[in-house]
């Protein structure tokens, strides 16, 4: 009897492949593989398990959602010390469950999952939010929504959230025509996961490792196969790594999707230029 064993990039395509079902968590903490394969998922799984299970023993059965709101505000940032990174610290440990649970710190995102995580483990409705410029909790509760900064459990104010939304607009952050509803609507897992990504990208392109951001590339063209920006990203990387054919085929099938696009004419140069590099590969856009 033969086993297959499953590469991280493969345990990672299955578990996004829809969007019923997305294990929001699972597919977050699996994240790290890359960088630990030797990672066990179920493990990290079990740890955050525990701790909601910690918190339950500690709620009488008829604790209404606000009473559960604040236990797990104070066992989050009081009892655990959770806390925020700097978001622009060049490493992807901010960007790791497993991480953040045993140094208790972590990129906004990254916080965001976990609290969601022990959220909803209370039985509470939580979810994230990719306001601009930051990521932020958004519990649904019996007097209405309450808005969370993920670094240290503050409620945020209508007012408060509006002037920093006023600032994103004027930096350019905000939507062009979007309002303040617009930006504190509940973000999908998967966009989630994917702003969890970028970020890795963007370290991984600023220290120049080309091998770890394809990688992440690699997830984020499984996560979100008609974003073909995603696509033109990874074939510009592999291109870097000497891959000409793969990078030939992504440079083309995003020219074929995005034929208008205000790169195209940029893309077409350095596809030229590829297949100058490559004859095998066919003239033919």
């Amino acid at each position: 009897m033969s086993w297959t064993v499953l590469t991280p990039t493969d345990y990672f395509a299955a578990l996004v492949a829809e969007d019923e079902g997305f294990a929001l968590t699972e597919v977050a903490v699996s994240l790290a593989q890359d960088e630990c394969p030797e990672l066990d998922v179920q493990s990290v799984l079990n740890e955050l398990d525990g701790l909601a299970m910690q918190l339950r023993q500690r709620l009488p059965a008829d604790a209404s959602p606000v009473h559960k709101v604040r236990l797990l505000n104070h066992a989050f940032y009081e009892d655990l010390g959770f806390g925020s990174c700097d978001e622009d610290e060049r490493t992807p440990e901010g960007s790791f469950v497993h991480e953040a649970l045993i140094g208790r710190h972590g990129l906004p995102v990254t916080l965001v999952l976990i609290y969601l995580e022990l959220a909803g483990q209370l039985g509470l409705i939580a979810d994230g939010v990719l306001f601009p410029g930051a990521c932020l909790i958004k519990l649904r509760l019996p007097l209405g929504d309450a808005i969370l900064e993920p670094a240290t459990g503050r409620s945020l104010s209508r007012e408060t959230l509006q002037e920093r939304f006023d600032q994103a607009r004027q930096r350019g952050l905000a939507p062009i025509g979007s309002g303040l509803g617009d930006s504190l609507r509940a973000a999908q897992p998967r966009e989630l996961i994917a702003h969890l990504l970028r970020h890795l990208e963007t370290v991984h392109r600023q220290n120049q490792d080309w091998t770890r951001l394809l990688a992440v590339q690699d997830r984020l063209v499984i996560l979100l196969p008609q974003d073909w920006e995603r696509r033109r990203d990874r074939g510009l990387t592999l291109a870097r790594l000497g891959r000409i054919p793969a990078a030939i085929d992504d440079l083309s099938q995003y020219l074929r999707q995005r034929p208008t696009a205000p790169d195209c004419a940029g893309v077409r140069d350095r596809l030229r230029m590829l297949r100058d590099r490559d004859p095998r590969t066919p003239h033919s856009s």
